[in-house]
């Protein structure tokens, strides 16, 4: 197996435990799976993920440091050493689950003080209108998570591509993939969010969404998106679909009613 795979492969299956852990804490009473990974996990998409991304959906009794101490008790139990500082001070909590010795174990380090990094993140503050559901998965353990329907990860991945600061060619993976699947965003959670994050009202609807797409398609970096989701995928080849062109062409033949 290629190095970058073998990293992948480590990570997911610590990303797993750590969900299996937060199923056990009934964390999911809280907070909801959102973001890349929950698409990689929940619906087997093709390419790797690196963080845990979270929404708070039920403030009563969260507790973000209880949880990420509840998580570094797991790994511990299962001989895993993990250094973790959470942080509370902003609106998202988050906190990098940091594992030593891993990667020399695994050949792909020198030094055994290098560390293994997974980033949890919960948004205490999301924006109005999301749908949640609930899946049993069977990986390594079957247990249950509390995660957003895909159209509203959808829309929060609309949000995510275009009004993000930078560049994550991640994102324009996963649209590529929302496309193919065929799947209607949540316009009103997609509203909500631009409104929060933008202070403004775009009013996108199904019949003004691909016109606002391929306007804010003709900005994006699309070299610098490349660049970015390459270590995450197994085909050099599903780079090609990370394109200007490529991506208008889908969003042009969408039917959103």
């Amino acid at each position: 197996m290629p190095p970058a795979e073998q990293l992948n492969r480590t990570r997911e299956f610590l990303q797993i435990m750590a969900l299996k852990n937060l199923s056990d804490q009934n964390a999911f009473d809280n907070i909801a799976f959102t973001g890349g990974t929950a698409l990689r996990i929940l619906h087997d998409m093709r390419r790797f993920s690196e963080d845990l991304n979270f929404s708070l959906v039920g403030a009563k009794a969260y507790d973000f440091k209880a949880i990420t101490a509840g998580l570094v008790r797991h790994f511990k139990l299962n001989n895993l050493y993990v250094d973790c500082k959470p942080k509370v001070e902003k609106t998202v909590h988050s906190a990098f689950l940091k594992f030593p010795g891993i990667l020399k174990e695994l050949g792909l380090g020198v030094f055994a003080e290098q560390k293994l990094s997974i980033k949890v993140e919960v948004d205490t503050n999301p924006p109005k209108g999301g749908v949640l559901g609930e899946t049993t998965l069977n990986k390594t353990y079957i247990f249950s998570v509390k995660h957003f329907d895909l159209p509203s990860m959808f829309a929060t991945k609309l949000h995510a591509c275009f009004f993000r600061k930078y560049t994550k060619g991640r994102d324009f993976y996963d649209l590529v993939w929302y496309l193919g699947r065929k799947v209607s965003p949540n316009l009103d959670l997609l509203n909500n969010a631009i409104e929060q994050t933008e202070k403004k009202t775009l009013g996108i609807t199904t019949s003004n969404l691909k016109d606002f797409m391929l306007t804010r398609l003709e900005r994006v970096d699309f070299k610098a998106a490349v660049a970015d989701v390459r270590r995450f995928i197994l085909e050099e080849n599903e780079l090609k679909v990370i394109s200007k062109n490529s991506i208008s062409s889908l969003v042009s033949g969408m039917d959103w009613k």
